[in-house]
């Protein structure tokens, strides 16, 4: 009995023993777990505490109510189905007058009303986007109002492409903008006459993008361009001489020239300068010692060159006109305009590219149009057969640096491939 009992006290000790074994190696893994799984429940929360931002504010306990403004909606309309004292309204608009007029709220602009997630559904923000890349916060206490600037990404882009019909109708297939339509259009208008482009010529073009939400806001400066007539390559190279980027041929000549090529942007000569011309209004031939540009009624009219005006007026026989002093050598006159350019009058200067009116039809003329003319030494001349002096080529010294750029890009130029032309292929499937 003695020796049964020692036994099985032995067997009691020995149990005992091993489960405290079992504890001191299962004691730390149970640490582990355990603080993994604080580890977890603490990331758990500070994910539901993690601020869910727009417009930079945090909209965890916010409702948002989104919309377009209506035709003749103002800030008070808006914002009447919310209860939004008129007392704060009115404190908005006199405050937010040097940010953002509220009168100038447009059609089918895109706004943000943020209201409390509680019972009252107080409004407490009313977010306004003037355009694609900005918006402006009006905090519904009257406290604050500020204006800012969406995230934008640049993206390059390599276009290359053949006239199958015109160049602006080709370069919007591939989705280029008009402004760098124009742009593309004013560096070589010089060098190419875009009224007798024909098919076959082709083009390349490398520039950036300003994307905001999937949308083109704006586009930076081509950095090279290359076009091809009838068979006649024009490489344009950019180059930083004296301070300032400009676009240089293969040989180093300059294609920037003292005016533009044309007073309004991309367009079609309607009438050119002739001694001999039919006048429409007048019905009798009579000179006509302008070119004539059409373009819609509103188009800007641009100063072709640096100056200054001499001449903001309307008379009988010309509407509204601007004339303006280049140089001792030339001068240019506008004709025709719907209006003149806010802040255009005698002993204002003007730069290159400005401004100064839109296309209309005011005086002798029977649809919206431009009459542009053109002197030289107090004489007018044919516009288009003037051989106007070009700006600086590449200077001896910048040479070396030149020739680098030149290879380079022509390189990148090169590398960029043309789409396919759909009638090549039709005719390769034909004949397969």
């Amino acid at each position: 009995m003695k020796k049964t009992w020692i036994a099985a006290a032995g067997i009691v000790l020995l149990t005992a023993a091993g489960y405290g074994l079992y504890e001191t190696k299962l004691k730390p893994q149970r640490e582990v777990v355990d603080a993994e799984v604080t580890a977890i429940e603490i990331e758990e929360n500070e994910a539901v505490k993690e601020e869910s931002l727009l417009y930079g504010i945090n909209v965890n306990e916010l409702d948002i109510v989104e919309g377009k403004v209506a035709r003749n909606q103002t800030l008070s309309t808006i914002l009447a189905p919310f209860d939004v004292p008129y007392q704060i309204i009115d404190q908005i608009a006199r405050k937010s007058k040097d940010i953002f007029d509220v009168r100038k709220i447009a059609f089918n602009k895109k706004y943000t009303v943020l209201t409390s997630k509680d019972s009252s559904s107080t409004a407490e923000f009313f977010i306004y986007e003037p355009n694609a890349a900005e918006f402006v916060v009006y905090k519904l206490d009257g406290k604050d109002i500020y204006k800012e600037a969406k995230p934008v990404e640049i993206r390059k882009r390599e276009i290359a492409g053949r006239i199958t019909s015109s160049l602006y109708v080709n370069m919007t297939e591939q989705g280029i903008t008009p402004d760098l339509i124009d742009e593309f259009a004013d560096l070589y208008g010089w060098s190419v006459d875009f009224q007798r482009l024909q098919k076959g010529d082709k083009y390349k073009v490398v520039y950036n993008e300003k994307v905001v939400d999937g949308q083109v806001v704006g586009i930076e400066p081509i950095e090279v361009a290359y076009f091809e007539h009838m068979g006649e390559p024009y490489y344009a190279i950019p180059f930083e001489q004296n301070g300032q980027v400009s676009f240089f041929d293969l040989e180093g000549n300059s294609f920037k020239k003292a005016f533009l090529r044309d007073p309004v942007k991309f367009t079609r000569i309607s009438s050119r300068y002739n001694l001999r011309r039919y006048h429409p209004v007048q019905k009798r031939y009579k000179a006509h010692l302008g070119t004539d540009y059409a373009a819609p009624r509103g188009t800007e009219i641009r100063s072709v060159g640096d100056g200054t005006i001499i001449a903001a007026s309307y008379t009988g026989g010309n509407g509204n006109y601007v004339k303006v002093k280049h140089n001792g050598t030339y001068t240019t006159q506008y004709l025709h305009m719907s209006k003149i350019a806010s802040g255009i009058r005698n002993g204002v200067r003007v730069k290159q590219g400005q401004v100064i009116g839109y296309v209309g039809s005011t005086g002798l003329a029977t649809g919206p149009h431009l009459c542009f003319r053109f002197w030289k030494h107090g004489k007018q001349v044919d516009w288009l057969k003037e051989d106007i002096p070009p700006s600086d080529p590449i200077l001896k010294d910048n040479v070396m640096a030149f020739e680098r750029v030149k290879t380079e890009k022509t390189d990148q130029l090169a590398s960029i491939p043309y789409q396919e032309n759909p009638e090549d292929k039709l005719i390769t499937q034909a004949t397969e």
